[in-house]
């Protein structure tokens, strides 16, 4: 019988993955990605200064 009985067993080791080399068409194409994640960020950015857009607040048709 083994000591480990009834103990917590290890988990086994995940085997390593192989690196994989991106050509030119992945690169570019995460650049692309990267580089619209910044232009929205900025977007984002712009409009917080701003502010809202209406503010007329609650709309009231008139109508009673």
């Amino acid at each position: 019988m083994s000591g480990r009985q009834g103990g917590k067993l290890k988990p086994l080791k995940a085997a390593k993955k192989d690196k994989v080399e991106d050509d030119e068409e992945d690169k570019a194409f995460k650049a692309k990605q990267k580089a619209d994640a910044a232009a929205l960020k900025k977007a984002a950015e712009q409009a917080k200064q701003k502010g809202p857009l209406v503010g007329g607040g609650i709309k009231k048709s008139g109508k009673k």
